[in-house]
């Protein structure tokens, strides 16, 4: 398996071999999609929250003599039958929405979804993408030479999601002004991040693709 190899200015200088273990997976939705809606539960934090009629200030006395007013008995004006009062059976900011994902299963979706990308034609390889210092300028410049170049990287929501063999300030602050356009590092790369933009650029191939093949399920 080959793929076209691009500079910065979107110029093809070869190409480079992918192993078929990484990039030639069957798709395998069922196992996506239970890791991606597991991940989304993990992420998700709840922040509604109710207060019960022992967490509602006031209420501390009682509103009225049990017996003799005629109306109906009452201990506390907190009560969740009276305005203002505790709700019941509301929404507690402890719930936890936690699922449980195996290692093994997390690095074949993400395998199995980078198969997906490079069957679709939507996984561009840069040879280096480090610039020297943080300017939007030269971010600009190097999505509108792939967008000339026939790749739509800057012009639709979650248009690109660029793969950084490390961590690379300069070059992650460029693009932090462009909010189509993320960037992430590839030991970081997961199968949500990867299926929400549509194209990944994967910067320096060779070290990107030592670090995928590190991953537990390859070495089985």
């Amino acid at each position: 398996m080959e793929a076209t190899l691009y500079n910065a200015k979107a110029q093809k200088t070869g190409t480079v071999a992918l192993p078929e273990n990484i990039f030639g997976l069957k798709w395998n939705p069922d196992l996506v999609h239970q890791v991606v809606v597991s991940m989304q539960a993990n992420a998700r934090r709840p922040w509604a929250h109710t207060k019960t009629r022992g967490e509602v200030r006031g209420g501390g006395r009682k509103p009225w003599r049990q017996k003799g007013t005629g109306r109906a008995r009452h201990g506390s004006i907190r009560s969740p039958l009276w305005a203002h009062g505790g709700v019941t059976h509301g929404p507690r900011k402890e719930r936890g929405f936690e699922k449980k994902i195996n290692r093994k299963m997390r690095e074949k979706a993400l395998l199995t979804a980078l198969s997906r990308k490079y069957q679709d034609g939507e996984i561009i390889f840069v040879d280096s993408l480090q610039m020297q210092e943080p300017k939007a300028k030269l971010a600009k410049e190097f999505l509108s030479a792939f967008d000339k170049a026939g790749f739509d990287v800057s012009k639709k929501n979650n248009a690109a999601l660029i793969a950084l063999p490390g961590a690379h300030p300069s070059t992650t602050k460029s693009f932090s002004n462009f909010r189509n356009v993320e960037t992430i590092s590839v030991g970081n790369l997961n199968p949500l991040a990867v299926l929400s933009s549509k194209y990944l650029i994967i910067a320096d191939p060779k070290r990107a693709l030592e670090t995928l093949g590190s991953k537990r399920v390859l070495k089985q």
